[in-house]
């Protein structure tokens, strides 16, 4: 455990529960709100039976998780369909995949919130809570969604490595370590994919996000990603 994390008088799980049942009430970002309870009416033609999420969603995994997997936003079409992160979608089954394939999920797809998808020492986060219009949250909405991220951040208390996906989540999580006074390396490094930074307290991990503006064109390939999640496992050996 490092400074700055506790969960007070309830249990991790019970603590993120809570934290969970406010969150989905949030409508703080006025345009955010309003793209996510339009897709959610309006859908997508493939979809168009189901009943959408519409609300913040929120994180997905083993509250004590030493393993934290920081995205950007949810899918206009995936997590906000089906109301967990990284579910529904194709970045969602590229993430899946390689995190079965690295023993943190039990199976190597994840199609609705109650298909009985467990994560083992991994949890799934996003630093925004509602899709963006074009996948681009603006500052605001980065800075307004940024204290459910601390707060998420706080109750894991034993987050040994963070895996960003994509540099607004290395970001995201540079903010984080530096509100707690946790010492990084000056210069900070830039982003780049494969990227290790140590600093005093969770290592962190970089990949390019498993979107597939980068799967598709071969910018992100599966043993790239697998490379990702191995040097994670590696970091979490006791």
């Amino acid at each position: 455990m490092w400074p700055g994390y506790g969960t007070g008088s309830l249990s991790g799980m019970e603590a993120l529960t809570e934290m969970n049942e406010r969150l989905v009430g949030c409508r703080r970002c006025p345009r955010l709100v309003a793209w996510r309870e339009q897709v959610a009416v309006e859908r997508r033609a493939a979809f168009a039976g189901e009943e959408y999420w519409g609300k913040p969603v929120p994180g997905f995994g083993d509250p004590g998780a030493r393993l934290l997997v920081m995205g950007l936003a949810p899918a206009a079409h995936g997590a906000n369909r089906t109301g967990r992160m990284f579910t529904g979608d194709r970045s969602g089954d590229w993430l899946y995949r390689a995190l079965h394939r690295a023993g943190f999920a039990d199976r190597a797809e994840s199609r609705s919130r109650d298909d009985g998808l467990r994560l083992t020492d991994a949890y799934i986060t996003a630093p925004v809570r509602c899709p963006p219009p074009a996948n681009r949250p603006s500052t605001a909405e980065r800075a307004h969604c940024r204290p459910w991220l601390a707060e998420e951040f706080g109750l894991l208390e034993v987050v040994a490595a963070v895996v960003c996906l994509g540099a607004i989540a290395y970001d995201e999580a540079l903010r984080l370590l530096t509100a707690r006074a946790v010492s990084l390396p000056r210069p900070r490094p830039r982003f780049a994919h494969g990227l290790v930074v140590e600093t005093g307290g969770p290592v962190l991990i970089c990949s390019y996000h498993p979107s597939q503006q980068n799967t598709f064109t071969g910018r992100l390939t599966e043993r790239m990603l697998d490379a990702v999640f191995s040097e994670a496992r590696s970091r979490l050996r006791p």
